[in-house]
């Protein structure tokens, strides 16, 4: 079966008509027009201390019958090598502001347990007292989530306590995790908990929501903890990236507001700001993540695709404070958001089984990513075990990958290529809602080149038909070309513990000649083509 990839680029006033929609798709790729280079770490990842991410999911304990490492699970460890080297956020999400990184280390027996900020604000009144803990025992603390990043080859991007401790703690945290053996009493202590050598962390997220659940503040009372925090850090010869509590989805106020501030206090003040952290969840359509009709599907899509007019739009207001865009774009929490009716254990709060629809749209989000990458420095989804928009299930002695994980997996290519100048033109989908014709994206893509590989990925977001595309490479021709695809007879088609394989790639047939490539995408698929040039 053929297969092909494009974008979505063709504005709702230009959709085409039905009977158009079954038309090929085009597709145009500038191999000699980079624009930017597409960051490993847009393929980043975040846990939190929530339902089943930490416990059950990433720690089972050094004593624990299940294989690990450390106490970490060896299957998750495993799984992430195919992902390449990226970057992990933690301990939250909200969590983080009210957690003090001073509970989770030392001896594990005398660490003491605190309630959780899920338990303690009533999450989880619903779920019968034997199936969660209502406190963090505080087993998993900053020596174990470094040496897991360590493990997985991550990046370690920790996010602080704004709400709840002063900026002095957050110094503290920085000379425990990065003070040379010997240089202080916080690296005494790391030495003494099993750890000689730095850690050397970079990132440090100041704050978490703080428009929300990590302080209820204004834009204009966080610019001025911001730059209480981030003044005069121990630095011991590492740079220190600091990234900012950006807005919640299109808050532009918030952005517009937070850059007057600092702005304001003083130009230079910007040179603080790595990054600038976009949240936005494209929710849930139906009634569960397996039950839901293909206009659901077709809705969740369009929630999806407003990510693309997110980063433009926060990007032109930055600019018009930060002309030379030293401050980038880090979408730190993204992802589909179902009801967790569908957890594969009661405590998994947040957790649902994920479809061959997640996949998708784990798709076209990176594929968005990318085509931004002189814009967008940094991206998580949510979350990485258990929660949200997860790569993996996984309860007491089973685990198994998600669809979503596959996508990663096939998008692993792009990291650190050059994306490229890319035209996708194809129709729209057109579908019937409450007797009103609209219509959804058909297509996302995105291009990039590392040395003489060419990677293009995209997804075919019809749930009925098959799109048969050229590629027309402008610059360059390809001498050898191989596919994949990710597809499934169902929309709502999932991998679980009995049947772990249900939905995986398989190959994909390509024609070469030349500088031209034709394909066909199946209906609900995500494809990678990788091309050698000549």
């Amino acid at each position: 079966m053929k297969r092909r990839h494009f974008l979505s680029t063709i504005p709702l006033a230009m959709a085409l008509p039905r009977s158009a929609r079954a038309a090929a798709a085009d597709i145009s790729v500038f191999v000699n027009e980079p624009f930017g280079t597409i960051s490993p770490f847009v393929h980043g990842h975040f846990v939190e201390h929530l339902g089943g991410v930490i416990y059950d999911g990433i720690w089972v304990g050094e004593n624990s019958k299940i294989p690990n490492i450390g106490g970490v699970r060896k299957a998750l460890v495993d799984a992430m090598q195919p992902l390449g080297s990226t970057v992990m956020r933690w301990p939250g999400g909200c969590f983080a502001d009210s957690y003090d990184w001073r509970d989770g280390i030392g001896p594990r027996e005398k660490r003491p347990r605190k309630p959780n900020f899920w338990m303690q604000n009533g999450i989880l009144r619903n779920v019968p007292m034997d199936h969660v803990a209502r406190n963090d025992s505080n087993a998993f603390g900053t020596n174990e989530f470094l040496r897991f990043c360590r493990l997985i080859d991550a990046a370690p991007y920790l996010a602080v306590n704004m709400r709840s401790l002063p900026a002095q703690v957050f110094n503290d945290w920085i000379d425990y995790c990065n003070a040379p053996a010997g240089a202080n009493t916080m690296a005494d202590q790391r030495v003494a908990n099993g750890d000689r050598d730095p850690f050397n962390v970079r990132f440090w997220g100041v704050g978490n929501e703080s428009w929300g659940c990590g302080g209820e503040m204004t834009a204009g009372e966080y610019s001025t903890e911001y730059r209480k925090f981030t003044a005069w850090t121990p630095r011991y010869g590492n740079p220190l990236s600091f990234i900012a509590a950006g807005p919640n989805g299109g808050d532009f106020r918030w952005t517009r507001d937070f850059f007057t501030r600092m702005v304001d206090k003083s130009p230079g003040m910007l040179n603080r700001v790595w990054g600038w952290a976009l949240h936005y969840y494209c929710g849930t359509t139906g009634k569960t993540s397996v039950d839901f009709t293909d206009v659901d599907a077709y809705d969740h899509f369009q929630r999806a695709d407003r990510m693309e007019r997110l980063i433009t739009d926060h990007w032109q207001l930055m600019g018009e404070f930060d002309r030379e865009h030293r401050v980038k774009l880090v979408v730190d929490e993204w992802g589909t958001w179902h009801p967790d009716s569908t957890a594969v254990a009661p405590h998994h709060l947040f957790g649902s089984v994920q479809t061959m629809r997640d996949a998708l749209i784990a798709g076209l989000t990176l594929d968005t990513f990318h085509r931004h990458a002189d814009k967008v420095a940094m991206a998580n989804v949510a979350q990485l075990v258990n929660c949200i928009q997860t790569l993996f299930l996984a309860h007491e002695d089973k685990f198994c990958v998600t669809p979503t994980w596959h996508v990663f997996a096939m998008y692993r290519q792009h990291q650190n290529g050059k994306a490229l100048r890319a035209s996708f033109n194809a129709p729209r989908v057109g579908y019937t809602k409450e007797d009103k014709e609209v219509s959804a994206p058909r297509l996302a893509g995105s291009a990039s080149l590392a040395e003489n590989t060419l990677t293009v990925t995209a997804t075919n977001l019809s749930l009925t038909e098959a799109l048969p595309a050229v590629v027309q490479l402008h610059g360059g021709s390809a001498k050898e070309v191989r596919g994949q695809v990710l597809s499934a007879s169902d929309i709502s088609a999932h991998n679980s513990f009995a049947h772990p394989e249900a939905v995986k790639p398989a190959p994909l047939a390509v024609e070469i000649a030349g500088t031209t490539l034709k394909l066909t995408l199946p209906p609900m698929s995500v494809v990678k083509i990788e091309a050698r040039m000549g």
